[in-house]
């Protein structure tokens, strides 16, 4: 199948660091675009409009959502709605940058409906028994939450044959820049 230049999907279990990840490409790869969700949750001190998310009344929300607006959405931990514009990736893709997608599982599975031409990466721990650290070790959760998340820990990361490509997240400098060669660019020497 004819893969979508320009169009990568970053997904992998919760823990594994995407966010870690895609802030170093940020800040390391302003030839990246890091795709803005939009959110109907209050901006945070410091957060800008437009920059960190686009922040959206419930009812534009939900106006969005009925018009087909969104790549993907999700209502996150029962409380706000998250999701991915079709504008805004349309205009960058169409700008010729490249667009990197940092979504959860759920959100990778709506835009591979969506977008299957789009490029989907799996980011996965060095091993299990690193994410189980990764997942316990902030030691701020109970023992039944602990158990809820490696429980799902285990459900995402049998999802990783869905993806065209694995990364491994050993060292974030190292995972960045495989998945930028991946996204058909040059990794920066060090």
């Amino acid at each position: 199948m004819h893969k979508l230049p320009g169009l990568t999907v970053l997904a992998g279990p919760t823990a594994v660091g995407k966010g870690t990840v895609s802030t170093y490409i940020r800040d390391n790869y302003p030839e990246v675009w890091l795709s803005v969700s939009a959110t109907t949750r209050a901006p945070r001190p410091g957060e800008v409009d437009g920059v960190h998310y686009f922040f959206k009344s419930k009812d534009e929300f939900e106006r969005l959502i009925a018009e087909g607006e969104f790549l993907e959405w999700a209502v996150v931990h029962g409380q706000n709605t998250y999701g991915t514009l079709k504008s805004t990736v349309n205009q960058a893709i169409a700008d010729g940058k490249s667009v990197l997608l940092e979504i959860d599982l759920q959100g990778a599975r709506q835009v591979k409906e969506a977008l299957p031409e789009a490029q989907f990466v799996f980011l996965a721990p060095p091993s299990w028994e690193e994410l189980v650290r990764r997942l316990v070790g902030r030691g701020t959760e109970s023992a039944e939450e602990q158990q809820r998340r490696l429980e799902t820990g285990k459900v995402e990361l049998a999802a990783e044959p869905e993806f065209d490509h694995t990364v491994i997240n050993d060292d974030v400098r190292r995972a960045a820049d495989e998945l930028v060669s991946l996204m058909g660019l040059t990794p920066h020497p060090h």
